[in-house]
């Protein structure tokens, strides 16, 4: 339904948005889509400490899934922009970001073809961030998706979508698919070593929040990456209540490899078998709600010696601060007795 107004010479500008206002709202939205979801797409949010091995883990992962058969899309959602160069043998994926500017400058829209590349059945994409000093990353993620989403994205048919996330702070952009329900699950990366945990654990802590306000997203496990067998991140996520969904570890072989751009995730490798279970445990893995640590909780899972935990807080003084005793000054305030 459309209303057609005549706007006299002379009309108060105020009048006719609020006549173009209502000449919207009176159009009759589109009836709500009641047939059957022709494909069930899983979108999964990885998260992990910067440097920890998400984009080694998801690019393996990926192509392992694409092999298997299965449509995937990988986005890129580190300012860093390193996701894909893994897939893509070392070259650098034009980012959205940049691409938009680029384009907005000449007046042309972006098009798929302009952010989206494929090798061997994946599909991968980087959003991007900004210079240095020069915005916000959290910022520009968010804008990111705004593209993605006149591009069509809740229109594509895939099968997984992994969203590769840095987890070293969960607000604003990064926290994007926990705190709007973009995803359905979350995945942690991490090692064993504490500042890795306490990423993996921040994440838990973002999601059950958001789960106490009324979200759907919950973490369906983590995944082990460089174990050298010590064990404290097996023992962080029995005691936060997530699977293992793989145990990644601390190979020669895996690091050289990874150096040089080389996928391993693939059928008849010898490091495939261990992908392929990795994306089954992906694609079966149930999100939970976890049950995150407390800091004295998570330094616990270390040596003494290690995190320094015998270390007493001794409270500083005015003295320490300043050089001179503190000069004690009555109050002036007026204080009255009860009555």
């Amino acid at each position: 339904m459309t209303t057609n107004h005549v706007i006299a010479e002379g009309t108060p500008v105020r009048f006719m948005q609020q006549t173009a206002l209502r000449a919207e709202a009176a159009i009759e939205p589109d009836a709500v889509a009641t047939a059957p979801p022709t494909k069930e797409t899983q979108i999964i949010a990885i998260y992990g400490k910067g440097g920890i091995g998400k984009s080694f883990t998801l690019a393996n992962l990926s192509y392992m899934m694409a092999q298997q058969g299965k449509k995937v899309l990988l986005i890129g959602c580190d300012p860093k922009s390193d996701t894909t160069s893994l897939l893509f043998g070392g070259r650098a994926c034009p980012t959205i970001i940049e691409t938009s500017s680029k384009k907005k400058l000449a007046g042309e829209a972006v098009a798929i073809g302009d952010v989206c590349f494929k090798r061997d059945g994946v599909y991968a994409m980087e959003l991007g961030g900004p210079e240095v000093g020069r915005g916000c990353g959290g910022r520009g993620i968010i804008h990111g998706f705004e593209l993605l989403e006149k591009l069509g994205f809740h229109e594509w048919g895939f099968d997984y979508v992994l969203l590769d996330f840095l987890g070293d702070v969960v607000c604003g952009g990064f926290g994007l698919p926990i705190a709007r329900d973009m995803c359905q699950k979350v995945i942690v990366v991490a090692s064993n070593d504490l500042q890795s945990l306490y990423v993996a654990n921040n994440v838990c802590s973002a999601v059950e929040y958001f789960r106490k306000l009324g979200g759907n997203v919950g973490v369906a496990g983590m995944v082990i990456n460089r174990d050298d067998g010590t064990g404290e991140a097996a023992s962080f996520a029995e005691k936060v209540g997530i699977p293992v969904l793989s145990t990644i570890p601390a190979n020669d072989d895996i690091r050289r490899k990874s150096a040089s751009y080389e996928i391993i995730g693939v059928p008849g490798g010898a490091w495939g078998p261990m992908f392929a279970e990795l994306a089954e445990n992906v694609g079966t893995s149930l999100p939970v709600r976890p049950k995150p640590m407390t800091q004295d909780q998570l330094l616990g899972l270390f040596a003494a010696d290690t995190v320094g935990r015998n270390v007493v807080l001794e409270p500083a003084t005015q003295f320490d601060m300043c050089g001179k005793r503190e000069v004690v000054k009555e109050t002036l305030e007026v204080v009255y007795d009860e009555a």
